[in-house]
């Protein structure tokens, strides 16, 4: 993109699946950005629509297209991205969200003022919702100063923290790895946790991304899900059941989902874990009591409709 250095600073990598209607606002926005010291690679996960179509009309990004044979995964596509980039900095846009102009100028001077030890600078991010309406995410705060904070990120506090809004130094993947292929969901999650145990994160309190809710933000396989956070317990059991609430929490979280989705009786075993790991928990007790009442499936629907005001309330600050 800069055409002055064969090593740009940053690799922006934007991977994509069947999406050609909504990359063109993606690749716009990296278009307009202030900060102009970088490279384009779209990972293209083995589309079928007209995608390579709307990559060449971006001709001023000179854009790298690199197109998988096979649908391989969100995190596949990433790291043919990272295997490929040139920069020092790794920056993430998934093509159906978009950047604010001066996303990148503003983070890199982060990285400029900050000492080596800060892997990660992320910011806030403004919800779009399907009807247009946005909303204001705030993303969990950790500074410097916060130092090395595994325990915490093992603790789901990493949680909420958007791939998209991130700038990553590449030593960060020289360090911990890539991003693991074999979860299906919490892939931003995973690498938190592992960078969290080696590196200080910044975070940027203003939203420099917008993130649009889709019809693919709500397409939850239950197996799928679950099998992610089970290969997540195990990754980190060692660390997690150090703390007994920690422990009870991954297991909660897992049957929680579950009741959620109408499969209490899949539910019932990590809800009595997540009871035998911290027996003071009492949304666990109560939604273990929960699944075993002919009428709970409407009590669980009502709860989650109930949440779900509550997460609308917590978000009502308007982006502007």
């Amino acid at each position: 993109m800069t055409g002055k250095k064969d090593t740009p600073a940053v690799s922006v990598i934007v991977p994509t699946y069947n999406r050609a209607r909504l990359l063109g606002r993606a690749l716009q926005s990296i278009l307009n950005q202030t900060y102009r010291d970088f490279e384009v690679i779209v990972v293209d996960d083995g589309s079928t629509d007209n995608t390579g179509e709307v990559v060449r009309s971006f001709s001023a990004l000179d854009i790298r297209y690199i197109r998988h044979k096979n649908n391989k995964g969100e995190a596949a596509a990433r790291n043919t991205g990272v295997l490929a980039a040139r920069g020092d900095f790794i920056a993430f846009l998934d093509s159906d969200d978009e950047w604010l102009p001066e996303k990148l100028e503003k983070q890199m001077a982060v990285f400029q003022d900050q000492s080596p030890h800060v892997g990660i600078v992320y910011s806030n991010m403004c919800e779009i919702e399907r009807t247009g309406k946005k909303r204001l995410w705030k993303s969990p705060t950790f500074m410097p100063e916060d130092g090395y904070f595994h325990r915490r990120a093992l603790n789901y506090q990493v949680y909420g923290i958007g791939i998209g809004s991130s700038i990553v130094r590449r030593a960060c993947f020289e360090k911990v790895g890539l991003f693991d292929e074999r979860l299906s969901y919490y892939v931003d999650f995973d690498f938190f946790i592992r960078l969290s145990r080696e590196f200080y994160f910044y975070h940027i309190k203003e939203p420099l991304m917008n993130y649009y809710v889709t019809n693919d933000s709500f397409r939850w396989v239950t197996s799928a899900h679950i099998g992610s956070r089970e290969v997540i317990l195990e990754k980190y059991l060692d660390d997690i059941k150090r703390n007994r609430k920690t422990l009870s929490l991954h297991y909660w979280k897992m049957g929680r989902f579950l009741c959620i989705h109408n499969e209490t009786r899949r539910a019932r075993p990590y809800l009595i874990k997540a009871t035998k790991a911290y027996p003071f928990n009492f949304k666990v007790l109560t939604f273990l009591v929960i699944s075993v009442l002919p009428f709970g499936q409407r009590i669980f629907c009502a709860i989650n409709s109930f949440k779900k005001r509550q997460s609308i309330l917590r978000k009502s600050k308007e982006c502007q």
